[in-house]
């Protein structure tokens, strides 16, 4: 039994982001495998622990040989949240005692974080006397992000008498932070055999840090079972959340916080309304942004919250096109999803979420810069012409449907030669599974 331990220090609850959902469906994938896995010895077989953060310790089992463990954090960040239920909660602590008593039965430890979990594990790695094999994936850009949220907790807690000298300062502390994270996060993938990483640009980046002979490619799947087309799901919206049935609706799905691009579309959807376009702006998530964009845009936007992906999945099928400003995404699971669904994305170009095109102009919209208007150009090119924007559905969900993987290949393709160096040997694109 080659036994894996895949480390996501972040609160796994009903509405938790890409990065646990990502993970909730590599394990169900590995619940599926129908039996030993081909270039491992006879007999072998795989098993998967998911370790999350939870309120209380706890398993949950979804087959024999895959399961989550949910432990309680050291040092939650809980406290330090730019707004009620805004960010994914982690572990901050510097070592984690419950985690560090389970790990040494895993042959395999993977790393997806930067913070208790995987500081635990490299820390424990070096003192066993048989070192496991280390493996980490980038899911995010997490200096990024804690630069942004440095500003928003700078904000906070500056006084706001001379805004001037106050953001001087959230600028310095947010520089900072991410310096300090960037360090950290190199740190840790240095101590691993092998890095994972979605896009061609970003394993280029990690090359520099950990070699590019320990960096490997990790494409995100797609549930087609959840996300697709649904015709009758545009009359549910209207009815349970009362958007408006005769407007083009625009859907933002993530947290609504600058480092997802919120205040450009707020203010890009503000510009359509001065235009006289009747777009409507539907958001699924929470953040630090929701109060301005309410104040900005009034009756034209349905603030829905965090939403289970089931519920999720409703919402996209019921709108038409997907805007998603976001520069700090390595991937963004969220536009292959609203794809399947059979919405039109707009999205920045030369940001990574653009890798799921396949046809850029056809099958999605690449906006050039960050500007409002540039944006609100882009939205008007598509809600003044319906013809352009079935056309741009159609492709979205033909691309989605002709090149986007499923969740089951990508374990197959790209997590299972990681975890286990007998099958390494497997060439890309040549499903591993018996």
């Amino acid at each position: 039994m080659s036994s894996i331990a895949i480390l996501v220090e972040l609160m796994r609850v009903g509405t938790s982001g890409g990065h646990i959902k990502c993970w909730e469906r590599f394990a169900e994938s590995a619940a599926r495998l129908p039996g030993p896995v081909s270039g491992v010895p006879a007999g072998q077989r795989l098993d998967l622990t998911v370790y999350f953060l939870g309120d209380t310790e706890r398993v949950e089992t979804l087959a024999p040989h895959v399961r989550f463990v949910m432990l309680r954090p050291v040092f939650s960040s809980a406290a330090l949240m730019s707004a009620a239920g805004a960010e994914d909660v982690t572990d901050l602590a510097p070592y984690h005692p419950r985690l560090a008593a389970l790990l040494p039965r895993h042959d395999v430890w993977h790393l997806t974080h930067s913070f208790a979990y995987a500081a635990t594990a490299t820390r424990l790695a070096r003192r066993l006397p048989r070192r496991p094999r280390l493996v980490a994936s980038v899911h995010t850009d997490v200096p990024a992000l804690v630069a942004v949220y440095a500003r928003y907790l700078a904000g906070r807690w500056l006084p706001a008498a001379d805004r001037a000298p106050a953001r001087l300062i959230a600028d310095r502390a947010a520089r900072q932070a991410e310096s300090r994270m960037r360090r950290r996060r190199d740190r840790l993938l240095r101590d691993c055999e092998q890095v994972l990483a979605p896009t061609a640009a970003g394993r280029e980046d990690l090359a520099g840090t950990v070699g590019a002979d320990r960096i490997r490619p990790l494409r995100r799947g797609l549930d087609r079972q959840r996300f697709r087309p649904d015709p009758g799901a545009r009359a549910r919206l209207v009815r349970d959340h009362g958007v408006p049935a005769d407007r083009p609706l625009v859907l933002f799905a993530g947290r609504l916080d600058a480092s997802k691009g919120v205040p450009l579309l707020t203010e890009s959807m503000r510009l359509l309304r001065e235009r006289g376009r009747g777009a409507h702006l539907v958001t699924a998530g929470a953040g630090t942004e929701a109060g301005a964009v309410r104040r900005t845009l009034g009756p034209d936007v349905t603030l829905l919250g965090p939403l289970p992906q089931e519920r999720l999945a409703e919402v996209y099928a019921g709108c038409d096109v997907f805007a998603f400003p976001s520069r700090t995404e390595t991937v963004g699971n969220v536009v292959a999803e609203a794809m399947a669904s059979g919405l039109a994305v707009v999205l920045p170009e030369g940001a990574a979420t653009t890798t799921w095109l396949a046809e850029p102009g056809h099958d999605g919209v690449l906006v050039p810069g960050d500007d409002a208007r540039v944006w609100a150009d882009a939205l008007c090119a598509l809600v003044d012409q319906p013809t352009r924007l079935a056309a741009v559905r159609r492709r979205a969900a033909a691309t989605s449907r002709d090149h986007h993987p499923t969740w089951d290949r990508v374990l197959a393709e790209d997590l299972l030669p990681a975890w286990l160096p007998t099958a390494a040997g497997h060439p890309s694109g040549t499903p591993i599974v018996a």
